[in-house]
């Protein structure tokens, strides 16, 4: 989903509010998860996920072009982990997609996952 379809869907969830209110929202949101993490916060969401920074240490990697060794500086990383209930659900998404995909019978056409995800969104499942 891109940043300009959670505003509409933000938009369309709540009448009220104008979609230039929702855009803002949006963006309040973002820069607030951006600036907590400059700082070197933590942003959680019980439940959904949480996002924090890491260190990669200096590492040595390889120029493919050249196949000569290079040294990687050690950088600050952001670094998403997703929470038990949204782990839950997406699983629960990929068990229904897999009901679906998987054939009934041997050699009969099954469906691709596009396919699949598409019937589970309009059935409701």
């Amino acid at each position: 989903m891109a940043k300009r379809e959670l505003i509409a869907k933000l938009a369309e969830h709540y009448p009220r509010l104008v979609a230039k209110d929702a855009e803002m929202a949006v963006a309040a949101i973002l820069e607030t998860m951006t600036t907590t993490l400059e700082k070197g916060g933590r942003v959680e969401t019980r439940g959904f996920r949480s996002f924090s920074i890491n260190y990669r240490p200096a590492r040595s990697g390889m120029n493919l072009m050249t196949a000569e060794t290079v040294q990687v500086p050690g950088k600050l990383v952001p670094h998403f982990k997703a929470g038990k209930e949204l782990r839950q659900r997406v699983d629960n998404q990929a068990e229904a997609i897999a009901e679906v995909c998987l054939p009934a019978q041997p050699g009969i056409h099954t469906p691709s996952h596009d396919q699949a995800l598409t019937f589970l969104l309009h059935s409701g499942r």
